[in-house]
């Protein structure tokens, strides 16, 4: 298949995903009780709403728009019928992907022809992913609306006047959108940026001629509407505002130092925007400006951060390895909830319950953008990468694409990606409990099993190792202890000696996961301790009441009955193959093995597993090494020399083929199937001008 093939079928696939998403969100509209879905558009429209009821809109602080937002909406309250929610869903959906659209003709160029052409559907997927949207799927809320007209003013207006009054509109729906007014007048479109706020202050006029009492409440009692829907110290508003009320300031000092802070993250954000659509990059400097508005809101809401997302089109590092970190660092942010990627761990818990400010923050005054001009815009240190070592199949590789990168992973991005991977693992695994009497079956199954094959000891095991203390006691904490630790200290140990090595046992053992948890779901299994007229002996946690459906406070922790495969044996064991494979020393090598005996050992002994679930454990491990085998080809790699010096590494080649050549973009595609870029692409053009 050419590339051109390849192309066009990852881009049908794309947007069959996106029509994927789609369904999905109407299918789960319409499962959901009526009383449940959409709630905030219901509390606006429904037959009691705020836009029904005679009154101001304030009145119940359900409703946190602006008066003009309110006065807009007012028709949608008198045509409201029961199928308004589903037609709120599909305009939505629509807005979502005309924005997906707009952000992929606004990038910067020059672009590749396979980027154009694969632009637009991730960025939609990308953006329906995103907590910001799910969110405003779930509530009806209209945060895209301002997104989208501020991107049609920068990117699809003709003229400044058009420009200006499609932003304005915006800011008055959301008024931190005024801040765009002087990314607009330092750029040069000083007429837009009048319009911007001509257009504005009409809008909000005709809101408060029409609604003298709600525009009075809204801007002078609530202060521009902060203060009204929840609580702004609840973790929904991710704002400087919220955050220093989450950290227990309170009054005056906290009022006087969101304002300095809000001050200076107004100066320096918007003086890098402005210096990124100077350089070409608008739709940077548009994020950029919109990240600065999430942080000096006084309430920022989830469905209204959208802004961080579209960070992402910024580059960042000058090597090519380093190039996907931002992004992927962005999207996890934008896509899991703060509880996935950072542990219940003091220090780290304001860092976690600020995820969204974080990242936001971090964008507009922190992360260090390349500029156009940079010589690594187009030309990033290329990446080295293993050549091919020849498998006993000739089709081995599968996936001839699959680089052996020689170089480490980044550690932030890698740690980020084993807290989100082990929390969608815990996740699932305690999504796949089956019904006791299922796992009780299935363990009766395996008891018999064993009793076939001479290998029920487990019951034996367990008693005599009760009996005595002093092994009991090294039983119980081997189990509890080294789980987890000495697979992460094998991990760490080759991130940091032998980072080649380290992507394949990486790889493998996430394999190996994955797998298990198929095996969670497909077959839940009771434990020995869990068995009740068996006599097992639960030397962990202590005497369970058997006889209770929910086995005490334990089973509403994790999952009970995920016994087979043992992950406890299989992790144990992938650390023991890695050492006998990796490890220099003979007696390095005998040491490995042991984590794996003893850990199977401990299993059985603590009647926490059956022997069969150590044969499944081990079976997960193999499939998983198999795959990586299948996939990537051989674990071995021919030697190569460092290239810090200048000189190319005999077995080892750049993953994108060479450096790259002047004036593509970094792709590997040749310079023919580069597409031209409008002048608002230019390093001198303006925002506003052409359409991106």
């Amino acid at each position: 298949m050419g590339a051109g093939n390849r192309v066009g079928a990852a881009r049908i696939a794309l947007w069959a995903v996106v029509a994927a998403l789609g369904v999905r969100q109407i299918a789960m509209l319409l499962r959901t009780p009526p009383a449940e879905r959409l709630t905030d558009l219901e509390t606006w429209t429904g037959e009691e709403g705020v836009l029904h009821v005679a009154g101001s809109l304030y009145d119940a602080d359900r409703f946190i728009g602006t008066p003009f937002a309110g006065l807009v909406l007012k028709p949608l309250a008198r045509s409201a019928e029961q199928s308004l929610g589903v037609a709120w869903t599909f305009g939505t959906l629509l807005l979502v992907a005309v924005l997906g659209m707009v952000v992929a003709r606004a990038l910067p160029g020059p672009v590749s022809r396979r980027t154009a052409l694969l632009a637009a559907p991730v960025a939609v997927t990308l953006l329906m992913l995103s907590l910001p949207v799910r969110n405003t799927l779930h509530l009806g809320q209209t945060s895209v609306i301002p997104v989208l007209f501020v991107l049609l003013g920068c990117f699809q207006a003709r003229g400044e006047r058009s420009s200006g009054v499609l932003i304005g509109i915006a800011a008055a729906l959301q008024p931190t959108v005024l801040l765009f007014a002087p990314l607009l007048w330092f750029t040069g479109r000083r007429r837009a940026a009048l319009t911007t706020g001509a257009t504005f202050a009409a809008c909000s006029a005709l809101a408060w001629a029409a609604l003298p009492q709600d525009s009075w409440t809204h801007w002078v009692r609530h202060v521009a509407g902060a203060g009204l829907g929840a609580r702004p110290d609840s973790l929904a508003n991710q704002s400087l505002h919220g955050a220093l009320l989450r950290l227990g300031l309170e009054g005056p000092l906290e009022i006087a130092l969101f304002l300095l802070l809000g001050a200076a993250v107004a100066v320096l954000g918007l003086r890098r925007a402005v210096r990124y659509a100077r350089d070409g990059q608008l739709l940077l400097a548009v994020a950029l400006t919109g990240c600065v508005a999430v942080a000096v809101s006084p309430t920022a809401w989830q469905h209204q951060l959208l802004w961080v997302l579209l960070a992402v089109v910024g580059r960042v590092g000058e090597r090519a390895s380093d190039r996907l970190v931002w992004p992927a660092a962005v999207v996890l942010v934008m896509t899991l909830p703060g509880t996935m990627l950072l542990p219940n761990v003091g220090p780290l818990i304001p860092v976690r319950d600020n995820a969204l400010l974080v990242a936001a923050l971090a964008a507009a005054c922190a992360v260090p953008f390349l500029p156009r001009t940079s010589p690594y815009w187009l030309q990033p240190l290329p990446t080295d990468c293993a050549r091919p070592v020849a498998g006993r199949w000739s089709r081995v590789p599968l996936l001839p694409f699959w680089r052996r990168v020689l170089t480490r992973p980044n550690l932030l991005l890698e740690l980020l990606l084993i807290r989100a991977g082990y929390s969608a693992y815990s996740q699932v695994r305690t999504a796949a409990a089956g019904g006791r009497g299922a796992a009780e079956e299935n363990a009766r199954h395996i008891v018999s099993v064993e009793r076939f094959l001479h290998i029920d000891v487990e019951r034996w095991i367990n008693h005599a190792v009760a009996k005595a203390d002093g092994l009991e006691a090294f039983f119980d904490f081997y189990y509890s202890s080294f789980h987890f630790l000495v697979p992460l200290a094998i991990l760490g140990l080759l991130y940091a000696r032998r980072p080649a090595d380290y992507r394949w046992a990486r790889t493998s053992l996430g394999f190996a996961t994955v797998l298990a948890l198929v095996g969670f779901w497909l077959f839940p299994l009771a434990p020995p301790r869990l068995m009740p007229g068996l006599g097992y002996i639960d030397t962990v946690h202590g005497p369970q009441d058997l006889t209770s459906p929910e086995y005490g406070a334990l089973t509403a922790l994790t999952n009970q009955y995920a016994a087979m495969p043992s992950l406890h044996f299989g992790w144990s064991l992938w650390c023991g193959l890695v050492v006998v494979l990796l490890a220099p020393k003979l007696w390095m090598k005998l040491l490995g093995l042991l984590h794996p005996f003893f850990t199977v050992c401990a299993i059985v002994a603590t009647a926490n597993h059956w022997v069969l679930d150590a044969v499944g454990g081990a079976a997960v491990v193999g499939a998983g090494f198999g795959l990586t085998y299948l996939l990537a080809g051989p674990r071995a790699l021919r030697p190569s020399a460092s290239a810090e010096a200048g000189v190319s590494p005999p077995d080892a080649a750049p993953c994108d083929g060479g450096q790259v050549p002047a004036g593509s973009a970094g792709s590997g595609a040749p310079e023919q199937e580069r597409i031209g870029t409008t002048a608002a692409h230019g390093p001198s053009a303006p925002p506003g001008t052409g359409r991106g």
